[in-house]
């Protein structure tokens, strides 16, 4: 006897529809499944046949042979669990399925027959819908989850007893509906800091602001207790919100790392992520046997945020290289090549020397660092990573007077006015392009939304020649200029915009000037 059901599994963070085909022949009784499954998939003969013989129901005592189709795909996880059972029991004559092939079956067994929900539903769902298939049946407590997807009929079990009675009653009695997704212009104001917090550091501000109208890269350089952190930290709080598709990205990223906490809405705010300096490339990039995203997928959409810059390993720092650039990154492995999205702002900090105080030093705190320990610090982080980070920004030391006076500080409510105000004005000019941030010109377009005049072309070709600027470097200040000048409403780039994006390129003017000697500020 044959028979077949739908099921799916991750492939990276999306999901991959997986025919589960059953055959009951005579022979002694034995159950094998094929298909290249992982562990946890083998693992599920106890399961399916303890839940089965649990919940009433007569486990064959034949020759099973379960195939998870296409066999060349690896299989990971518990999400079959559910269809091997409803296959078993459909094929066997036991249970009635009308069109099973037209219902995509999830759900992980316990050995009593419960029905425990599943990692990654979100991005199942989303792969089955757009292939057709519109009747999903999952774990109740994946319910809110999958009711995110539109236009799919949902039908939910907490228990395999629940499949006595046939399943058309399961999509009759979903009688409750999930939360409402938050609105995209809802922002959770109270977990926020505010830009108001920080006293002073106006520049700072400015380059902050120019960073989040257009996801530009940023690095904050100065010495330690300026704000670096705190001003990186209160980023998220000027983000444009993310639009749907954007929103259903990140939500998929969530839902397949099992980091998906609130099933009930799509995630609306762009994530922060600010891994240790300890992590592992694996667990920057994504990784492991079967690889699983990392800080730089999770930070999708969002920020990836790397205080003290030089404390990482220069090996993990090498791989983000191939991420900034692609807004991916690929990870191969023998049997499958994984793609995960990273399309992040990357923000860092750093101190100027390992004890923090070159070039600001106080009576109380006096470089100690050699130049030859300063070129080493520095060196950690490498010439083409710098490259691909926009803006360079000096962060220095707060005045007594600027941390008591009284005059109101630029908030983050104010900020982001300006920043939503140059969002609007990328969303109208590439409406017809596949981008929707000045930070992903390239090619014709940069081109075309990023002429100079003439006097501005000189100022560019003379700072190109004493800063010794790169092709990349180059490309990336005319897209800085491009957003400060959506941040003053003006459809030209004129000499203001580009003098303003070349000053954020404070290492570049360090390394090539003509003095590069020790200062002090005593």
């Amino acid at each position: 006897m044959y028979g077949k059901v739908m099921s799916a599994c991750l492939h990276g963070v999306e999901g991959k529809l997986v025919e589960v085909e059953v055959d009951l022949s005579n022979g002694l009784p034995q159950m094998n499944i094929v298909g290249l499954p992982d562990s946890a998939v083998k693992e599920s003969i106890e399961r399916v046949r303890a839940a089965i013989k649990n919940c009433g129901y007569t486990f064959p005592l034949q020759r099973i042979t379960i195939n998870l189709a296409p066999a060349d795909v690896r299989k990971e996880g518990s999400a079959f669990d559910l269809a091997i059972a409803m296959g078993i029991l459909y094929t066997s004559g036991q249970l009635q399925l009308e069109l099973p092939e037209q219902i995509l079956i999830l759900g992980e067994l316990a050995l009593d027959g419960t029905v425990r929900a599943i990692p990654g539903v979100l991005s199942m769902i989303a792969s089955a819908s757009e292939q057709g298939i519109r009747r999903i049946l999952i774990p109740r407590p994946n319910y809110q989850e999958a009711a995110l997807i539109p236009d799919i009929e949902i039908g939910c079990l907490s228990h395999l007893n629940d499949l006595h009675n046939g399943i058309a009653h399961l999509f009759n009695m979903t009688n409750y509906s999930p939360s409402k997704s938050k609105s995209p212009d809802a922002r959770i104001s109270a977990s926020i800091e505010d830009y108001a917090d920080v006293h002073g550091q106006m520049q700072a501000k400015r380059a902050l602001m120019i960073c989040a109208a257009g996801m530009h890269n940023i690095l904050l350089l100065g010495p330690p207790g300026t704000g670096k952190t705190m001003l990186v930290k209160r980023l998220p709080s000027i983000l444009p919100v993310m639009s749907d598709q954007e929103a259903l990205e990140v939500t998929k990223i969530y839902s397949a790392s099992g980091k998906f906490a609130d099933r009930s809405s799509l995630i609306r705010e762009r994530p922060f992520r600010m891994p240790h300096h300890s992590v592992s490339s694996a667990g920057l990039v994504g990784g492991g046997g079967i690889p699983k995203p990392g800080e730089i997928s999770l930070a999708h959409r969002g920020v990836l945020f790397l205080d003290e810059l030089p404390e990482f390993s220069r090996n993990v720092l090498e791989v983000l290289r191939q991420p900034l650039e692609e807004r991916y990154v690929t990870i191969g492995r023998a049997r499958a090549t994984y793609r995960f999205p990273s399309n992040f702002i990357f923000a860092a900090s750093m101190n100027p020397c390992p004890c923090g105080y070159w070039g600001a030093e106080t009576p109380a705190h006096v470089c100690t660092c050699s130049e030859l320990k300063i070129e080493h610090y520095r060196s950690k982080i490498s010439g083409p990573l710098l490259d691909r980070i926009d803006l360079q920004i000096e962060v220095p030391r707060i005045e007594y007077g600027q941390i008591v006076e009284k005059t109101a500080q630029l908030s983050s409510q104010e900020m982001k006015a300006h920043v939503d105000q140059a969002r609007h004005i990328q969303l109208h000019r590439y409406k017809h392009a596949s981008i929707t941030f000045n930070s992903e010109l390239s090619g014709k377009l940069l081109k075309q939304h990023c002429q100079l005049s003439m006097e501005a072309e000189q100022l560019l070709q003379k700072s190109f020649e004493i800063l010794g600027l790169s092709v990349r470097a180059y490309d990336r200040i005319l897209k800085i200029a491009r957003t400060i000048a959506d941040l003053d409403g003006s459809p030209q780039l004129g000499i203001p915009h580009l003098a303003e994006a070349l000053q954020y390129r404070s290492l570049d003017k360090k390394t090539h000037s003509p003095t590069n000697t020790r200062q002090s500020t005593v």
